[in-house]
């Protein structure tokens, strides 16, 4: 398990240089940044986890925390948040509970707080690949290149069949289908009223994908209203955040009651 963090500070400051030598001690590779989303940008591919101590810059830093929102919900990276409980607080109106992995209210005890960081990374690395994804698509090109481009973030099952897909929804329920709308024998159009008709799979979203974009093909793609529609044209990034979107999304409803 990696233990790179990447910590968003406002300056050095006796608290930060004395967090940043305790995690090294303990075996933790330290990136630092400023808050400005430009700084992140550049350095968080090197690190499995982000620590925000804050400061007052939270305040006046809304751009910010609407980006680590995305990248925590869409990479799948690890957040947590060390401040006095209204710099917690202000943080939550931007960012939801159930992507902050871990808040440290301040005065913290520096001495636990490597072993509770080890313990996020640890427990994140596992919750990104929950997410489970059934993945319909009679293209075996296509099915291998989609897996890959999801099981980075996702727990993926591709099948190459409409039947394929019925079987495998009589015993496991995923959490999203992505059903090719074109396919031989049966087609997605009848899967998807196959999956409609049935209590056990009739609440399971489904996103059709197709590789037609003209407008008689999208309108009767929506015609059994799907949960959306992606096209096979759109490139890696685009379909990934697509997925990751939906998710935010569905996360957030079950959020409001």
């Amino acid at each position: 398990m990696e233990k790179n963090i990447l910590l968003i500070s406002q300056g050095s400051v006796f608290m930060t240089d004395a967090l940043v030598k305790n995690l090294k001690n303990s075996g933790f590779g330290v990136t630092s940044c400023g808050p400005v989303i430009e700084e992140v940008e550049a350095a968080k591919n090197s690190s499995s986890a982000i620590l925000i101590f804050c400061g007052s810059f939270i305040y006046e830093s809304t751009d910010l925390l609407v980006y680590l929102k995305d990248m925590s919900a869409g990479e799948g990276k690890v957040l947590c948040v060390i401040g006095y409980e209204k710099e917690i607080e202000a943080i939550r109106s931007s960012i939801p509970d159930m992507l902050i992995s871990k808040t440290f209210p301040r005065p913290f005890d520096m001495r636990s707080i490597t072993e509770e960081l080890e313990s996020a990374i640890a427990e994140g690395s596992e919750k990104k690949r929950e997410l489970h994804i059934l993945l319909v698509d009679d293209d075996p090109s296509f099915l291998k290149m989609m897996q890959g481009w999801l099981s980075m973030k996702y727990r993926v099952t591709p099948v190459n069949s409409g039947m394929q897909a019925i079987t495998y929804l009589a015993a496991h329920t995923p959490d999203l289908i992505l059903l090719d709308y074109d396919m031989p024998i049966t087609s997605g159009v009848q899967v998807l009223e196959m999956i409609k008709s049935a209590p056990h799979t009739e609440k399971i979203p489904v996103i059709f994908l197709t590789g037609r974009s003209d407008r008689e093909s999208v309108t009767d793609a929506l015609r059994l209203k799907p949960d959306g529609y992606l096209l096979k044209t759109m490139g890696k990034e685009e379909i990934v955040a697509s997925v990751d979107n939906f998710f935010i999304t569905k996360i957030w409803k079950e959020m409001t009651p």
